[in-house]
């Protein structure tokens, strides 16, 4: 009887995996379909899911406009400016406040936690007023700051989380050896919490890579990003369905790298940033 049970449990979960696995793998299906299908079959009733004409026209279009690789250049120079300049300030920061005696500097955490909640929207405007008097608009650090501002706080949230779980002990031991209190934050504390800042960083670099809004409002046509060539696929003549998915593709390939390789790392820091806060 409990064997029975215990078959009819295994089929319900695999069912019900299968059918998640689809639910959430459709769009991406749908996705790549389009990519390699021409105008007039992206949107046929009934909708051609496996069988249909296709097409590398989408791709030769979009290689061979020099705008993709600038798309491209300018979303790898953000997201690498704001991941950098993330992890430099929030690592430090969660270190200090982990290990901070005064309970003022301790609870302060929570401030990085609140950035977090805040509407993006609310920060937009009087960042576009900065950053219009100071000249910077248009440029890679004005979209750079801005991101940096909400993920840094995420990295100080995640990394308080990991250093208030390295034992001081250790740190003490170090210090003891002669060691100083800045050897031993990056001799002891940072090697002990390579997850937690693996994970501080893929979520920098997913953040940053997929931003649209603050992009929008603060590049010019030199420094616009990936999502903003999605956008372009629009005009007031045509939406160019085919050139826009394979856009998409493109965006969304960091990601998948990401996943693939760094996934368990990524689950680790952040089952155990969320766990240990």
């Amino acid at each position: 009887m409990n064997q029975k049970k215990a078959l009819w449990e295994k089929i319900i979960l695999a069912v019900l995996s299968i059918v998640a696995i689809i639910f959430f793998m459709m769009p991406i299906y749908w996705l790549i379909t389009t990519a390699f299908k021409f105008g007039r079959d992206a949107f046929l009733l009934p909708p051609q899911w496996l069988f249909f004409e296709a097409t590398l026209k989408n791709f030769q279009s979009v290689l061979a406009s020099d705008k993709t690789f600038l798309y491209i250049k300018n979303s790898l120079i953000i997201t690498t400016g704001t991941t950098i300049l993330s992890l430099v300030l929030g690592v430090p920061a969660g270190y200090a406040i982990a290990r901070a005696k005064n309970r003022f500097v301790g609870n302060s955490s929570y401030f990085f936690l609140l950035l977090q909640m805040i509407p993006p929207t609310a920060m937009l405007i009087p960042f576009y007023l900065i950053m219009r008097d100071l000249h910077l608009l248009g440029t890679y650090t004005s979209v750079i700051l801005l991101d940096t501002v909400f993920d840094a706080s995420f990295v100080v949230w995640m990394m308080r989380s990991y250093f208030v779980d390295v034992p001081q002990e250790i740190e003490e031991a170090a210090l003891v050896d002669g060691a100083s209190q800045l050897s031993a934050f990056f001799k002891v504390a940072i090697p002990l919490s390579i997850p937690g800042i693996i994970a501080s960083a893929l979520y920098t670099v997913i953040y940053s890579w997929n931003d649209f809004l603050f992009a929008l409002m603060l590049t010019s046509p030199k420094t616009k990003t990936i999502p903003l060539g999605i956008l372009a696929s629009f005009s007031a003549v045509e939406i160019s369905w085919g050139k826009m998915a394979v856009m998409s593709i493109f965006a969304i390939i960091p990601a998948v790298l990401i996943s693939l390789f760094l996934n368990r790392y990524f689950v680790q820091g952040l089952t155990a940033g969320a766990s240990k806060g």
